[in-house]
């Protein structure tokens, strides 16, 4: 079992930047790590993901301003946001998933609100 608790949430007008930060409870080491992100009224999307071999994927809305990162040592996986938009306006989820079996832990989530 993997706890993930996200960090970095807030208010933010739009053009600007947030720093999203998830850490986890236990070793990381072989799963990839993902933010995912849903709005209201919106189902669940992946926003970014992170191999355990550090290649990324991105969501085509968010490529080029946004950029996932991970840090082994620290349990960590963070989401640098940069011009962000109102339509980033969402509630963050930190994931994890392990192979090889695909088992997925998440994060309470964590909201960011911009504002046009």
């Amino acid at each position: 079992q993997v706890q993930l608790v996200e960090s970095g949430g807030g208010l933010v007008q739009a053009g600007g930047s947030l720093r999203l930060s998830c850490v986890a409870s236990g070793s990381v080491s072989i799963a990839s790590m993902a933010w995912y992100r849903q709005a209201p009224g919106k189902q669940r999307a992946l926003v970014a993901r992170i191999g355990n071999d550090r290649t990324t994927n991105y969501a085509d809305s968010v490529r080029g301003r946004f950029t996932i990162s991970r840090d082994n040592a620290k349990r960590t996986v963070s989401l640098q946001m940069n011009s962000l938009k109102h339509e980033d306006t969402a509630v963050y989820y930190c994931n994890t998933r392990f192979p090889p079996h695909y088992l997925d832990y998440w994060g309470q989530g964590t909201q960011v609100t911009v504002s046009s």
